[in-house]
């Protein structure tokens, strides 16, 4: 049996073994040149070797760490034969030998021997993996709307916010345009508001395929959206984008076995002419718009 560096007792050693094999982190350690002794039954699956395989290697080999953050392997070994015990931080992870990946969080400690001489050093992994994923949906979901995946209101502003900051150093013009569905509470109250999330999320990507990468759609809830077209040259050009996002929701959507048609009115604001603000620029375009509904519905209208 392979002995590790702070034990000899084959006895201790077989206790020392099941109780790292119970916990649920990855362990493994090494001699002071940095060579594998011994990897628990977490860190073989977290690194894809075995302990019998791993043994002997260099720690890199084995132990294949992306990071966003370069650790000196020399200042490391300093800090533990100098009885430190060191957290590695930043964005780590954890190449497996398959060559898939695992955000860790990671941290390194000395090994003493009998008369407290440092003779290793192990390093104790805890897969994170999960726990980041979870907190990038939450993250998510906090700026998204949850029926068509597009920004929601508090995304929507932080965009309008940054436009706003570069058309002012670049002394140049923006848009926000106020879209709201005609009588679409006749969908919902014919067909079911099933269909109507439907012809929701057909809507939303109709808008999306019409515009730019660096333009942005947003769900302020029901039906209305709220788009924001940044560095324009003049008002025709937000005209423009109104007339195609009108012209792409006019075909019929086909939503189950059913061809629905939908029109929309679009009022439209411009900084810096109708505001320097996002709240006023927002609330400008939403007046806008309900004069394009009174007018007649499938038009726009600029702020007056």
């Amino acid at each position: 049996m392979q002995s590790t560096p702070y034990e000899n007792s084959d006895t201790r050693l077989d206790d020392e073994q099941i109780a790292l094999n119970a916990i649920r982190r990855g362990v493994v350690t090494t001699d002071l040149s940095g060579k594998i002794t011994y990897l628990n039954d977490v860190a073989e699956q977290m690194t894809g070797w075995s302990c019998a395989e791993a043994i002997g290697r260099r720690l890199p080999e084995v132990f294949r760490i992306v990071s966003s953050r370069e650790h000196d392997p020399n200042q490391l070994a300093s800090q533990v034969k100098q009885d430190h015990i060191t957290r590695l931080t930043g964005s780590r992870l954890l190449m497996r030998r398959d060559g898939s990946a695992s955000a860790i969080l990671d941290s390194v400690a000395p090994i003493p021997d009998a008369d407290g001489k440092v003779v290793g050093a192990v390093h104790v992994l805890s897969d994170i993996s999960e726990a980041r994923a979870l907190a990038l949906k939450l993250v998510y979901e906090a700026h998204h709307d949850a029926l068509t995946s597009l920004p929601n209101r508090l995304l929507f502003k932080d965009r309008l916010t940054q436009a706003i900051s570069a058309a002012h150093r670049r002394c140049k013009k923006l848009a926000v345009l106020f879209l709201d569905l005609d009588d679409f509470k006749l969908v919902n109250d014919l067909w079911g508001h099933a269909i109507g999330d439907a012809l929701l999320q057909s809507i939303a990507n109709r808008l999306v395929t019409s515009l730019r990468n660096t333009d942005t759609v947003s769900r302020h809830g029901g039906d209305e959206f709220v788009i924001l077209i940044p560095e324009i040259a003049d008002a025709m050009d937000a005209a423009n984008v109104a007339q195609k996002l009108l012209a792409a929701l006019e075909p019929a959507h086909r939503i189950g076995e059913r061809d629905l048609q939908v029109t929309a009115s679009v009022g439209i604001s411009i900084y810096p002419d109708h505001g320097r603000a996002e709240e006023v620029l927002i609330h400008k375009a939403d007046t806008a718009m309900y004069r394009a509904k009174n007018g007649h519905s499938g038009g726009y209208q600029f702020f007056e």
